[in-house]
């Protein structure tokens, strides 16, 4: 593994921030115990510009960071309190969103396959968060009555539709920064070191 340099930390450190930001400029909204937030939105877009190594640790910092106290989960908070509630799937979540987005977005630099790698992070995003948080409300937190798994997903239709529109836009701008700055900077190294690996191997059973 490469040592990661000042401009891999400062990304990290960048996409944190985005997360914190993401996670309360609408948290004011909240369906079903749950905050409508843009944290999918840029946990999908870390996932496309640092690709899965740096892209889904941003997200494990994150995470830590909220879980120490520092209060950048939806709604201002922070702290270990987070891990008893419905949403907290969502936040464990988004660390393999980034990965399978960056393993995708990985294997083909195109507008189609960011699109599409984009679209397959959303999908694990809400099986993983839906799943948890139905689990949640049936082991610990007090289900409301009637509580379906069918009942919970349509709760998590108004978000999903704001996140598909949003999965849309990373996976179109993802692409556009990845060509305009990310391919002209030392991140490219992470980018493509798995393809970088296999082209050097072959060329030396070539010789």
């Amino acid at each position: 593994m490469k040592p990661w340099k000042a401009l891999d930390i400062t990304m990290i450190a960048l996409f944190v921030a985005f997360m914190a930001v993401g996670a309360n400029v609408t948290s004011f909204l909240v369906i079903g115990g749950v905050p409508v937030t843009l944290q999918t939105f840029f946990a999908i877009l870390a996932g496309l510009l640092l690709g899965k190594r740096l892209g889904s640790f941003a997200m494990v910092v994150y995470m830590l960071v909220g879980l120490i106290g520092i209060p950048v989960f939806a709604e201002v908070s922070g702290g270990l309190i987070i891990l008893t509630k419905p949403s907290f799937g969502f936040i464990l979540a988004f660390i393999l969103t980034a990965f399978i987005v960056g393993l995708v977005a990985e294997k083909k630099q195109s507008i189609p396959n960011f699109i599409f790698s984009a679209f397959i992070g959303l999908l694990i995003n809400y099986i993983i968060g839906t799943s948890w948080m139905y689990m949640a409300y049936k082991l610990w937190y007090l289900a409301p009555s009637g509580f379906t798994y069918q009942l919970l997903w349509s709760w998590m239709a108004f978000p999903l539709i704001k996140d598909v529109i949003l999965t849309f836009i990373a996976g179109v701008v993802g692409y556009r920064l990845y060509n305009s700055v990310i391919k002209k900077s030392s991140l490219q190294v992470h980018f493509h070191s798995d393809s970088t690996h296999q082209k050097f191997d072959q060329r030396k059973l070539n010789r």
